[in-house]
């Protein structure tokens, strides 16, 4: 599997996981859950993306870590700063698992992705 296809399966499934652990949240329904779910699928393929992306250009484990990192925690930002119908913005909650993510996708890219056929 090349690093970026490696990137979108990655960050998708991560990203689905990440959304569905929203459900844990009390105040959660049924309704957003399932954007929240989309949503952070989403997130997780364009992370992915950019992390087997660079992997492919790069190869240091940790600035591909970084990149990764990086481009989760700003994707999870931008989601964090709509906030919700109250006006309620949940920065941890979101922007931890959107870097984690990152981080998590960005060093798998670098170690495991194959290099792209000549």
């Amino acid at each position: 599997m090349t690093k970026v296809v490696l990137g979108l399966v990655l960050g998708a499934l991560l990203g689905a996981i990440d959304g569905w652990s929203a459900g844990l949240y009390p105040f959660v329904t049924s309704e957003m859950l399932r954007e929240i779910v989309i949503g952070s699928t989403f997130k997780g393929l364009l992370t992915g993306f950019v992390a087997g992306w660079y992997a492919r250009r790069s190869h240091s484990i940790g600035k591909g870590i970084l990149v990764g990192l990086m481009t989760g925690l700003i994707l999870s930002g931008l989601v964090a700063a709509m906030g919700d119908e109250g006006g309620n913005h949940y920065w941890v909650e979101i922007m931890l698992p959107g870097a984690a993510l990152g981080a998590v996708v960005g060093f798998a890219t670098q170690k495991y992705g194959a290099p792209a056929a000549t």
